[in-house]
């Protein structure tokens, strides 16, 4: 498992943003390039990798990579559903949300379809309180959810999915 030439440059271009001898720095950005490029998720393998191109101790990788919820740590499916769980989303119907998630889907937070299409992970706040309930999907936010519009997001996702094939 290795990075591609082009994908070497961006992680030395990563690590130059930061002073010399904080190139700790750069875990989180590198760690993000890693997961994109070796198949969404961070095996032991990918994290090892990532600590000897930053010349750091693998612990060190695991601590970062264990802590955030926006690294997997196992293989995820082609969409990956992260909803929101704390207070405000709570409060606002995120566990209803997750329930019906499982009931459609047939997955509870942490597993994938048969089919590989779908996760489900629940995850600490992400910041859009006042869009509660809310969950990620890639670099987007879905707020304000209902099952009419979890629904929506599942034909969509299969969509997508259908016309890459």
């Amino acid at each position: 498992m290795t990075f591609t030439a082009e994908k070497l440059k961006e992680v030395a271009e990563i690590v130059s943003r930061y002073p010399e001898g904080k190139h700790k720095s750069s875990l989180i950005p590198v760690l993000h390039l890693a997961q994109r490029e070796f198949g969404g998720w961070l095996s032991a393998e990918t994290m090892d990798y990532v600590a000897s191109l930053l010349k750091l101790e693998p612990i060190e990788v695991y601590e970062v990579a264990t802590f955030y919820s926006m690294y997997n740590l196992k293989p995820v499916g082609k969409h990956l559903f992260e909803v929101c769980q704390t207070g405000p989303c709570m409060l606002n119907g995120s566990d209803d949300i997750i329930k019906y998630i499982y009931e459609r889907l047939g997955i509870k937070p942490g597993e994938t379809t048969a089919d590989g299409l779908f996760t489900l992970k629940t995850v600490e706040c992400l910041g859009a309180c006042g869009y509660a309930p809310m969950l990620q999907l890639g670099d987007h936010y879905r707020e304000h959810l209902t099952k009419e519009k979890v629904d929506a997001l599942i034909e969509e996702c299969s969509k997508q999915t259908a016309a890459q094939n």
